[in-house]
């Protein structure tokens, strides 16, 4: 395990999420604020857009509009020159809370969801995978995924790579000309595929429960363990290369690379994950460190 220095990039969150690197900013959501932001490399923070119920994934379409997640009412938002319209409702294929997104260069939104009431204490279930077209149109893209969570897109634009919470796995899809995917196959796998139970019991069987995450230039995804409070390089097919702990207290449940050469590492910490405790605290902070591979050169 490599030793690393972190550097603070904001403090007094709630819960960050969904980090993207664009035009020298950073960009993040934070779940209880219920804020969209732009964090300058030595800050300011600045508040873009209010989401009342609950903003996660970001993304950019083509013509440079923003597309946010908003969680509770399983809307993906729309945001052209200020004005924010909703760009597709994708409730009727949500069994919970809507979550992380990835957005390829033709403006597709591939987005899960967490397929049962997570903080409200149901049993755990399988999600779909949804896509959204950039007229807005939604389809089911793939089922029976272990809570779909961080995603990246390789950058000739012909695989997705979902990371499955739940699942001790990443999954990787074909995605055709149309955007449809192919069959699921496995990329990375921790460990056996969790065999039902509460979410207490998948806490104790999983290896690695991946969260958000970013890919690098040599095709490595570097995930936020969202239990273990650890970053992870991993490499297809499942050998992990390198791993960053989290300062103590804190987990780490969402990373992007970026900067002004790609290899600033952004880590979206917190103590915990849960909405009672996370709600009221300011407590999330964002930190950054250096690595050796750049990123991608994808959103």
């Amino acid at each position: 395990m490599a030793d690393r220095a972190f550097r603070t990039v904001l403090e007094g969150g709630s819960f960050f999420e969904g980090p993207r690197w664009r035009d020298g900013q950073w960009w993040v959501s934070d779940f209880y604020r219920r804020t969209v932001s732009r964090v300058a490399p030595g800050g300011p923070e600045t508040v873009v857009l209010e989401v009342e119920n609950q903003p996660s994934g970001l993304g950019w379409l083509p013509d440079g509009s923003l597309l946010v997640v908003s969680m509770k009412d399983q809307r993906l938002l729309r945001v052209t020159d200020g004005e924010v319209s909703t760009h597709a409702d994708l409730s009727a294929v949500c069994g919970g809370l809507l979550n992380d997104m990835v957005v390829d260069a033709a403006g597709r939104a591939y987005v899960g969801d967490f397929g049962f009431d997570l903080m409200g204490g149901g049993a755990p279930a399988p999600a779909s995978l949804k896509r959204v077209d950039p007229d807005g149109t939604v389809s089911v893209a793939a089922e029976g995924l272990r809570f779909p969570n961080g995603s990246v897109i390789t950058p000739d634009g012909g695989t997705l790579v979902v990371g499955e919470t739940w699942g001790n796995r990443f999954s990787a899809f074909d995605i055709a000309p149309d955007g449809s995917l192919g069959p699921r196959r496995t990329w990375a796998e921790f460990g056996p595929v969790p065999e039902g139970g509460s979410v207490e019991e998948l806490i104790a069987q999983v290896a690695v429960a991946p969260d958000g995450c970013t890919l690098d230039a040599e095709g490595h995804v570097w995930v936020a363990d969202g239990l273990g409070s650890r970053l992870l390089r991993v490499a297809p097919g499942g050998q992990v290369v390198d791993e960053i702990a989290a300062p103590d207290g804190l987990g780490v449940y969402a990373c992007a690379l970026g900067g002004d050469d790609g290899r600033t590492l952004l880590l979206c910490c917190a103590p915990d994950f849960y909405e009672h405790t996370r709600s009221a605290a300011r407590e999330a902070v964002l930190l950054s460190t250096e690595v050796a591979v750049p990123h991608a050169g994808l959103p």
